[in-house]
């Protein structure tokens, strides 16, 4: 796809002030620190879009970004490990919950997760709650850059049959571009199904 347009939105802390559902939205989520901001920003060739940094849970709202004036990209809080009070941490919850529940216009999740990092049961269980309110997800590997081939292909496989996810998965690297048209496939298709 040809990014002709970006945009910052807004950040959202509170349900009640997310944007009207007026486009189509795909969601980015995962842990802290897990590359969101890096493959959003190799996504749209915009080099410091979104913000990165070496700090876990540094994105503490909602964020979105218009795309080519015609969709949302939607970056969700990092859950499991954030460097910011507990207080904080329970308020991402009811957010990311409400946020995924109500919104009619979000075509996909796409969920990261660190390939060198075995699947946890809260993956497993946010999966299976996806499944349940029939949102598609997409699983993307990152920082595969870090793992030789065989150790790719093992982790591949055990995130395959922990989460149940078939054709889906995608290996990225932020660093050489892997798997960035492969994404892109994925979202262009999401974007154009009807809901």
């Amino acid at each position: 796809m040809k990014i002709t347009d970006t945009r910052f939105v807004k950040s959202v802390y509170h349900l009640p002030d997310l944007p009207g559902p007026l486009l189509p939205e795909i969601a980015f989520a995962g842990r802290s620190n897990v590359g969101k901001s890096s493959l959003i920003n190799v996504l749209l060739n915009r080099r410091g879009f979104a913000k990165t940094s070496s700090t876990p849970g540094r994105t503490q709202s909602i964020n979105f970004m218009e795309i080519n004036s015609s969709f949302y990209f939607v970056d969700l809080p990092g859950y499991g490990y954030a460097n910011v009070p507990l207080a904080v941490r329970q308020q991402w919850q009811p957010l990311i919950e409400g946020y995924l529940a109500q919104r009619g216009t979000l075509r996909l999740l796409v969920l990261l997760c660190d390939i060198r990092r075995a699947p946890q049961e809260d993956e497993e269980l946010f999966a299976a709650w996806l499944n349940q309110l029939k949102i598609p997800l997409m699983l993307v590997l990152t920082k595969i850059d870090k793992l030789k081939k065989n150790r790719q292909v093992s982790s591949h496989r055990e995130w395959q049959r922990r989460l149940g996810l078939g054709g889906q998965i995608i290996l990225f690297s932020a660093v050489t571009g892997e798997g960035k048209d492969k994404i892109w496939g994925y979202l262009d298709r999401a974007l154009r199904a009807l809901k």
